[in-house]
């Protein structure tokens, strides 16, 4: 069922939402994107006539109650994004009663459902080394479906707009939609757009295609290096990684971060991009620093031959020029991960370099998507981000969906 075809009037709506928004040190929300992301969803619904609960997870919790992550503190900004007064239920595995009592118009906001370990499925404080663990694990799926029955029972509908979580299967994600007919179940607009863009990316790529990589380890970005292999033009490999190249290749990389057991899998990363005929694009120089620090000492050196004491901090000039060489040209592109320690002012140039090129690409015709939490920040930091074809929500999820996985929580509704 798509979300535009369905009327909710007199319905009550329970929503998976991502509001796992940075608070503060005194609980006030510092970025509220993911909020307003979920407002054209969550205003449908309560436009049409229906009920609404919200549900979202905070943080890590593991299961235990930490009231540095409740919910409860960002009720009031949800409130003023909704423009209708949010009731809170501190307990969700106890709201049945709110949520009967619920008019139409009227919104709940449930607890941080990783208060719960059901929420996620795991057992808690056991070792996977434990003779016990099995059986643990197997009483746990019986209570997550339990737990995901509850939540159902709130609800006349499911709608999930999570993309953030969708690659967990996790009782709100995935499990709850087993307790809704197909015709009540359904993506929220978020989810919607987010498919889309995954989908323009992946099936509908317009050459040439250029992605970008960023991040402290190719270990971690390894699946959707491989996947993407087989669909880009130009592949651009940046961030801290670059020193594991670099190192790979014999080069001097200082005090650089390197993933010193995965320098094999970086020369079988430069063989195969030959073989495919990728246009493998690696930093050249960088800005290398004698500490991590803003204020430390800067110079530009290349990226093979970084002095002792020395750490790569940031992309150098020429390298910037090499990454906008490929970027400008594209068609379609992808940036996942910055190109160096952007938190701090003095290391911004080489993923302002990217989001710039970005931008020019995007205006003459691209389809732009970044993604990824540190990526998201970037556009965000330098103001770019309504300047770019789409910005996704997920980070795990968009990789996920890219590297050619199913999700869990598209699959359970779809």
């Amino acid at each position: 069922m798509k979300i535009d075809n369905y009327n909710f009037a007199g319905k009550k709506a329970i929503v998976r939402v991502d509001f796992n928004v940075p608070l503060d040190e005194n609980g006030n929300v510092t970025d509220d994107t993911r909020i307003r992301g979920a407002l054209p969803t969550l205003k449908k619904i309560l436009a049409d006539g229906g009920s609404l609960i919200i549900m979202s997870h905070m943080g890590k919790p593991k299961g235990k109650v930490n009231p540095k992550l409740s919910l409860g503190q960002i009720k009031d900004v949800v409130a003023q994004a909704l423009g209708a007064p949010v009731e809170f239920a501190p307990d969700c595995a106890n709201a049945a009663d709110q949520a009967a009592a619920l008019k139409p118009g009227q919104v709940l906001l449930l607890e941080n459902l990783r208060f719960y370990p059901e929420e996620e499925g795991k057992p808690v404080g056991i070792d996977k080394a434990d003779p016990a663990y099995e059986e643990a694990k197997k009483a746990m799926k019986v209570a997550q479906k339990d737990f995901a029955k509850k939540l159902a029972s709130y609800a006349d509908v499911y709608v999930n707009d999570a993309f953030g979580t969708a690659h967990r299967k996790h009782a709100s994600t995935a499990v709850i939609a087993d307790y809704f007919e197909p015709d009540n179940k359904m993506l929220g607009y978020l989810m919607e757009k987010e498919v889309q863009a995954v989908d323009n990316i992946l099936s509908n790529i317009k050459r040439p295609f250029t992605a970008i990589m960023g991040g402290s380890k190719v270990s971690t970005k390894i699946g959707i290096i491989e996947n993407l292999m087989d669909k880009v033009d130009n592949l651009i490999l940046c961030g801290g990684m670059t020193y594991t190249f670099a190192k790979a290749m014999g080069g001097n990389i200082g005090t650089s971060i390197c993933e010193n057991d995965k320098l094999d899998l970086a020369l079988d990363i430069m063989k195969k991009a030959k073989e495919k005929g990728v246009n493998l694009v690696l930093g050249t120089d960088c800005v290398a620093a004698d500490a991590f620090s803003n204020d430390a000492n800067t110079q530009i050196c290349s990226a093979m031959d970084i002095p002792e004491g020395w750490e790569g901090m940031d992309a150098g000039p020429e390298s910037r020029k090499a990454f906008a060489d490929a970027i400008l040209p594209a068609k379609t592109i992808l940036w996942n991960g910055p190109a160096g320690v952007f938190e701090f002012e003095k290391f911004t140039d080489g993923s302002r370099a990217i989001a710039d090129a970005i931008v020019i690409a995007t205006k003459n015709g691209a389809f732009s998507l970044v993604g990824g939490g540190d990526s998201v920040a970037c556009v965000n930091k330098f103001g770019l981000a309504d300047e770019v074809s789409y910005v996704s929500t997920g980070g795990g999820a968009l990789l996920e969906a890219i590297e050619g996985k199913i999700l869990p929580g598209i699959a359970a509704v779809k």
